[in-house]
């Protein structure tokens, strides 16, 4: 039995952390939506009572390490599985990027296993056990586009934004989301604008999404690497309307309405910057 599994990346409209935890975990609000930039899973059952990991990449572990591992192991114990499974992962998703690349592999392989032994669990059952396992896993189970809140498990759906293409520019490093949350001094966070993203969705109105995005990690992650910024002020300059870091970063992305436009801007990215991508919104 095979079954393929597509894993989006997500980027982030806004990102607000509220508040430090006892668990040592952050409060947030985060708004996400999927783009069509994926990573696509496949799953093989083996009789064996053990999970293998295939892919290549040599920044990604294709151990017990690795997320999609971790998911189908929770999985398999929750559900008292005897049976194994082969997961093949083919990266597309550029890592520790702050497009969600482990979490979406991770969500695949919930949603896949599910379909795969015909299991009819809620897709709010995978989210919660997602949860166990990172924060970023709830939102990325049920994909489109939604607010996450505490420390990302409660996801609260929202409506699509309205259709554009999204260019997405990567320095030539990798950032460490705990390391960017160990620097979060809660008197210095700038909190983005949540309810006026929501608006903005509701209206489906393009130019005050573009004002309104927002990320309270983005000064943190740009005063250990600077070319976060240098890219953004590109983007700016080549046209793109709504510009901001998703996530933890570095990845920057910029909001454009027509597709010649974002072309151009692509173009333009492409000799400043390691991995550009120019793609749509899915969610």
């Amino acid at each position: 039995m095979t079954h393929f599994e597509k894993a989006p990346a997500k980027i982030n409209l806004s990102l607000d952390v509220l508040g430090k935890r006892n668990d040592g975990y952050h409060d947030v609000e985060m708004i996400m939506t999927t783009v069509d930039l994926a990573d696509r899973i496949e799953l093989n059952t083996i009789q064996e009572d053990r999970i293998e990991v295939s892919l290549w990449s040599r920044y990604v572990p294709n151990d017990e390490r690795n997320l999609a591992y971790k998911a189908a192991k929770a999985f398999k114990t929750k559900y008292n599985i005897t049976k194994g499974v082969h997961i093949k992962i083919e990266k597309v998703i550029p890592v520790s990027a702050g497009l969600g690349g482990g979490s979406t592999d991770a969500a695949a392989v919930l949603r896949g296993l599910n379909k795969l032994w015909e299991m009819n669990i809620p897709t709010a059952e995978l989210a919660a056990l997602g949860a166990t396992l990172g924060s970023d896993i709830p939102f990325c189970v049920y994909g489109s586009t939604g607010i996450a809140k505490g420390y990302g498990e409660i996801i609260e759906p929202l409506p699509s934004p309205p259709p554009f293409w999204v260019v997405l520019a990567k320095p030539d490093i990798g950032v460490s989301t705990r390391t960017i949350f160990q620097r979060v001094k809660m008197d210095e966070i700038i909190h983005p604008n949540t309810e006026g993203v929501i608006e903005a969705l509701y209206n489906k109105n393009f130019a005050m999404l573009c004002e309104m995005i927002g990320n309270s990690l983005e000064p943190i992650t740009i005063s250990i690497h600077p070319e976060v910024q240098r890219i953004k002020e590109k983007m700016m300059l080549a046209g793109a309307r709504g510009v901001l870091m998703s996530g933890s970063g570095p990845t920057v992305y910029g909001l454009v309405e027509q597709e010649s436009k974002a072309q151009r801007i692509y173009n333009s990215m492409k000799g400043f910057c390691e991995e550009v991508y120019l793609v749509r919104l899915i969610g």
